[in-house]
């Protein structure tokens, strides 16, 4: 009875292989696991789909998992693994504003790169840690391909560029002001504008908590979830 049971409650394994092929987990949620994972890796895949020799974090697939974790009763915390060099800002800022509903205590790491849109997902955790030779990029948004050039489009990248300090701001300890300092930086990036913090930098201007790895990242979550336990009734 008990191995038909265990039969039952296992997935046949090229469901398995698949959820790791299209999810890029080598599990899905599981209902006895407190601390769930999420990675955001290589480029943020948006309405189009990019080239399959692309590293990329499809949303389609991460806003399914983040509901998911929200509505188990198991879950109580989330660590966000990043290494992203940005992608679609749309699907990008619809992420980070999903972790940041969360009921869930959440944990982001960065641990290569944090770039373009990578930021506002790194922030939008409960707290956030880089390690010590990750980056993270901070530049104006651009956009590829045919444009119309009129005013309105001037006007739409202004609001664009708002949405996204806005929510940089009220989920890190950056100033507007300085986050738009380092935005426009023209000294730094080759043939572009910007600003490259590393590590230490980008805790000292306030988009990072703090400098950590994995373990620090672990012990900060189960902390965080900890003090939340001891505050139910």
């Amino acid at each position: 009875m008990e191995n038909e049971n265990k039969e039952i409650n296992e997935k046949p394994k090229d469901e398995k292989i698949e959820a790791i092929k299209e999810l890029g987990n080598t599990s899905e949620v599981e209902p006895d696991k407190k601390i769930q994972i999420l990675t955001i890796i290589g480029q943020i895949e948006g309405h189009g789909v990019l080239p399959p020799q692309t590293k990329s974090t499809k949303y389609e697939h991460v806003i399914p998992q983040l509901i998911e974790m929200e509505q188990n009763k198991n879950v109580k915390g989330i660590l966000l693994i990043l290494n992203t060099v940005g992608g679609d800002v749309e699907a990008g800022l619809a992420m980070a504003e999903m972790i940041r509903s969360l009921s869930k205590k959440t944990v982001s790491l960065v641990i290569g790169g944090g770039h373009s849109i990578g930021v506002p997902l790194t922030t939008a955790a409960d707290y956030s840690f880089i390690s010590p030779s990750a980056t993270m990029i901070i530049h104006p948004i651009r956009m590829n391909g045919l444009i119309i050039g009129v005013p309105q489009t001037f006007k739409y990248f202004t609001k664009m560029q708002e949405r996204i300090n806005n929510f940089i701001v009220r989920t890190s300890r950056i100033s507007n002001e300085e986050l738009t300092r380092l935005m426009l930086r023209t000294d730094e990036l080759l043939n572009d504008m910007g600003t490259i913090l590393i590590g230490e930098e980008a805790v000292r201007c306030g988009l990072i908590d703090e400098v950590g790895g994995v373990k620090e990242a672990l012990a900060k979550l189960n902390s965080m979830i900890e003090s939340d336990e001891e505050l139910e009734p």
